[in-house]
């Protein structure tokens, strides 16, 4: 080994693993602006709700589908407990990862489907973008979170897909872990102020 001026033999640092792997930073700092961005348009939605004139909803406008809407609630929060325990499953090698994470993925897709009709049903009974503030609040901010599970479904398939074949790390599957349970944790919160 080459030595420096004073005789010393250069030492090459030793690599360390860091903290948090790239792609976990990565989809932790996306997630930290996605809640600053969901939160402007909840703290929007508050304040034009609070300023409505005859109350809200405004008269004219459909009622929301509350009850059918708690039910898709539900199937998306089943499809992040099932991610949680194939997550576990995994760290362990156990088969059952498979299924409980095509389980997480079908119902994120329920969750889409039905969500799609309940728009269109919507559209149908006259709530529009341009039907008023209830339109345009529901649909940006609701949209905008099926924006997210439609992106979010996509990277738990491409999870999927590296899991059948053998070659999934853990290092891909957390960050799909984080940003699907970010997906999963901000909709009670907007079905509870939009909805109710």
């Amino acid at each position: 080994m080459p030595d420096d001026a004073l005789g010393r033999p250069y030492q090459v640092p030793a690599k360390r693993e860091p903290l948090l792997p790239n792609g976990v930073m990565g989809m932790l700092t996306f997630v930290g602006t996605e809640v600053m961005f969901f939160s402007g348009l909840i703290s929007a939605f508050v304040i034009g709700k609070s300023n409505a004139i005859g109350g809200w909803p405004p008269p004219g406008q459909p009622r929301l589908p509350v009850e059918e809407t708690a039910f898709n609630t539900a199937a998306l929060l089943a499809s992040g407990v099932c991610l949680f325990f194939a997550n576990g499953a995994f760290l362990k090698g156990e088969a059952r990862a498979k299924g409980l994470l095509l389980a997480s993925i079908l119902l994120g897709g329920f969750f889409v489907v039905f969500q799609g009709a309940e728009w269109v049903a919507l559209v149908g009974e006259g709530l529009t973008l341009t039907s008023g503030q209830l339109g345009g609040f529901f649909y940006l901010i609701v949209g905008t979170h099926a924006l997210h599970v439609v992106v979010g479904f996509a990277i738990l398939l491409y999870t999927y897909r590296k899991l059948v074949r053998g070659d999934l790390s853990r290092f891909t599957f957390w960050p799909a872990q984080i940003f699907w349970y970010f997906v999963v944790g901000v909709w009670p919160l907007l079905y509870w102020l939009v909805y109710l």
